[in-house]
């Protein structure tokens, strides 16, 4: 079965309160961000996610790296790999969850949040090269 390559954009949004991670009705946590319009970059995608998905307004934003995702069927039953763009970003209001996003919460250190497998890869990677910089 082929592999259909999706466009994706994630934000790392940094608070005082932590990492910030939105979720559907699975409680299972990522990065917020999605999949580029075929007329748009992974950046420009981000800013748009990040705003659809939290209500949240970017100031600033600036690329970190690319994260190729483990395969996974859509309910069409297509066989679909993120390859994303990860960016930090900074935003500006107080996160809401609209859209499809159902939970906000925030990952410290200490969190017991249950992340999906492709957000643990991006956040250890991001804390191990980016952290404190």
């Amino acid at each position: 079965m082929a592999v259909h390559k999706r466009r994706k954009g994630i934000a790392i949004v940094e608070t005082k309160k932590g990492i910030l991670l939105v979720a559907g009705r699975d409680k299972i946590f990522i990065f917020p961000g999605g999949g580029a319009e075929w007329w748009e970059s992974r950046k420009i995608a981000t800013i748009r996610e990040l705003k659809e998905e939290t209500g949240l307004k970017t100031k600033s934003i600036k690329y970190l790296f690319n994260y190729i995702g483990f395969p996974w069927h859509a309910h069409s039953g297509k066989l679909i790999q993120n390859h994303a763009k990860v960016f930090l970003v900074e935003a500006e209001g107080m996160p809401k969850a609209q859209h499809e996003i159902k939970y906000i919460a925030y990952w410290k250190p200490e969190s017991k949040i249950k992340l999906a497998s492709g957000a643990k890869v991006v956040l250890e990677r991001y804390l191990k090269e980016f952290r404190g910089r």
